[in-house]
């Protein structure tokens, strides 16, 4: 049984900048403090919990000599100000892709233009941009929310940085029908986001089972695993090797594998080293 690795795959340059981020000041010896957790990874979490990461829920819980970290997500400016007053140090380890769009939102708030957000309102991200425009943004998770916008004003029309480019396009379409305005519209879905989406797919067309390993609250990750059953039905989501089944296996030629942005390259190869361990013992077992 081969196993084959999307071509891309895993962290992507967000998530990668945000752990560096934090194991720097770990070596400078601060207490470190993730508001929220730093990635949507269990495993990679207590890792970094191993080595004296913690993780708070509100700014308050923050004191001075401890260093407070803004996750890759981003946060709206308020928490931003209240972790700056309480924290000796802030890490803002927000996604350069995420800090474009609240900059977008924000310009377009002090032009008194509406803006409209194409993605899930509680994600942590949506949250945190929205907060850049809090008077004139409406958040919307697709197309079929289009009709409880009002009449909008020189609209403004951007994305989470995870949703599927289809969704984005089509919302953002549905959208000229709710202005007399000219729309812009600016894709901000993350490149290594499409890039994750494209690869998957194009290798889920060649595979008889497919693993897409990621958190379940990862919107990334579960984004993939809507992008592989497009062509490959036996698709898992999957934290750990544990979860695989392997009778999901038994008689397969080709597994496919790709990961979500926040999973790490050591998850990752534990897991594709299972598999290979798998393939092994099934191939001499009869096919029932």
């Amino acid at each position: 049984m081969q196993v084959l690795l999307a071509d891309e795959y895993g962290f992507c340059f967000g998530v990668e900048r945000a752990v560096d981020m934090v194991e720097d000041a770990l070596q400078e010896g601060d207490t470190v403090r993730s508001l929220g957790p730093l990635i949507h990874n269990e495993q990679e979490m207590a890792r970094l919990g191993e080595h004296g990461v913690t993780t708070i829920s509100d700014p308050v819980q923050i004191g001075r000599g401890e260093t407070a970290v803004i996750r890759a997500h981003g946060v709206t400016p308020q928490v931003q100000k209240e972790l700056e007053e309480k924290a000796s140090k802030v890490v803002d380890a927000t996604c350069p892709f995420v800090t474009r769009v609240q900059k977008l939102a924000a310009r377009a708030a002090e032009q008194d233009r509406h803006v409209v957000i194409i993605g899930s309102p509680d994600h942590p991200e949506m949250i945190g941009v929205k907060g850049y425009a809090p008077d004139h943004a409406f958040v919307i998770r697709d197309e079929s929310e289009v009709a409880s916008l009002p009449r909008l004003r020189n609209p403004l029309v951007v994305s989470q940085t995870t949703i599927k480019a289809k969704t984005f396009f089509d919302t953002a379409e549905a959208i000229k029908t709710k202005t007399d305005d000219e729309v812009q519209i600016v894709n901000t879905i993350c490149s290594a986001t499409r890039d994750r989406q494209d690869a998957a797919r194009a290798l889920a067309g060649m595979v008889d089972a497919f693993y897409i390993i990621g958190g379940r609250h990862s919107s990334n990750s579960v984004k993939l695993l809507a992008v592989c059953k497009e062509q490959c039905e036996k698709s898992f989501l999957i934290e750990t090797e544990e979860e695989i089944n392997p009778n999901d296996i038994i008689g397969t030629e080709r597994v496919g594998v790709t990961a979500g942005a926040s999973t790490p390259e050591w998850l990752i190869q534990k897991i594709v080293k299972h598999l290979e361990t798998l393939g092994a013992q099934n191939k001499e077992l009869p096919l029932e």
